[in-house]
């Protein structure tokens, strides 16, 4: 129970990354708060959560909503005491997006998720962090994939966008963590066992003529393991992360990669 009497809030918690977080956070003692604005899944988790001998409390939040994201921690940290660890996992729809060559890509669609993901992470980091402070502890996370660091073509905005979040991740760690509270980034490959996945791998695929089960071979083939980082695995190392046992971790990178990146 390595995350006993910590408070966890999770955003984009009705998705698959941010559901398995939630999840092992849980189980490893956590109270855990889940976020997003499909109230249905959220609370489909918190059942679940529930049901497997945890705690979880549901809110719906868009994470890019600054003055939502405040009064809901404010909400939770006057019902739970702390806020210790957040991790945010938003998604957006990846149609029109992926699978596009830069040169053909709109304005509007690759800024987009620079826009909403990078405006999404500082507002739930530094709202965070504002609380974090001054009780002196507390744990920021986000999760990107390989093309973070390496070129990877049809990736349109989400690309320079993992960077982004990445160089965040060291800005934050800078600011924040002589004040004990930490940031850190998990980095993995695309995840087949989440549904968005299946939909990256189609664009991919489509856009080079060749079926979404051929282009998952390939990705797997970049691997040391042959085989891509699991949602069990990702959410393992959260954990592991959040907890103290990694107190001397911060502004770095978990490399979940399988060995696509070495170190």
């Amino acid at each position: 129970m390595s995350l006993e009497n910590k408070n966890a809030v999770v955003y984009g918690a009705g998705g698959a990354v941010g559901g398995a977080v939630a999840r092992a956070f849980a189980r490893d003692g956590a109270r855990v708060f889940l976020t997003g604005r499909n109230r249905a899944a959220l609370d489909s988790l918190a059942k679940q959560i529930a049901a497997d001998g945890g705690s979880a409390e549901t809110a719906e939040v868009d994470a890019v909503d600054e003055g939502a994201v405040n009064r809901h921690l404010d909400a939770v940290v006057a019902s739970a005491g702390s806020v210790d660890v957040s991790f945010n996992a938003i998604g957006i729809p990846q149609q029109g997006v992926q699978g596009i060559p830069l040169a053909e890509l709109s304005v509007d669609s690759f800024r987009r998720p620079i826009v909403t993901y990078t405006t999404a992470h500082f507002v739930t980091a530094t709202a965070a962090g504002r609380r974090m402070v001054p009780q002196g502890s507390g744990v920021i996370m986000m999760h990107t994939p390989e093309p973070a660091r390496i070129g990877a073509p049809l990736v349109g905005g989400m690309g320079p966008m993992w960077a982004a979040l990445e160089g965040l991740n060291r800005s934050l760690s800078a600011e924040f963590g002589p004040y004990g509270v930490r940031s850190l980034c998990l980095r993995t490959t695309g995840m087949v066992d989440t549904p968005v996945i299946d939909v990256v791998f189609g664009l991919h695929a489509e856009a080079i003529g060749i079926t979404a089960e051929e282009f998952a071979g390939i990705m797997n083939g970049m691997t040391h393991r042959k085989r891509p980082t699991s949602l069990a695995e990702l959410a393992d190392v959260a954990a592991l992360l959040a907890s103290d046992r990694a107190a001397a971790m911060t502004g770095t990178v978990a490399n979940l990669t399988g060995g696509v990146i070495v170190d």
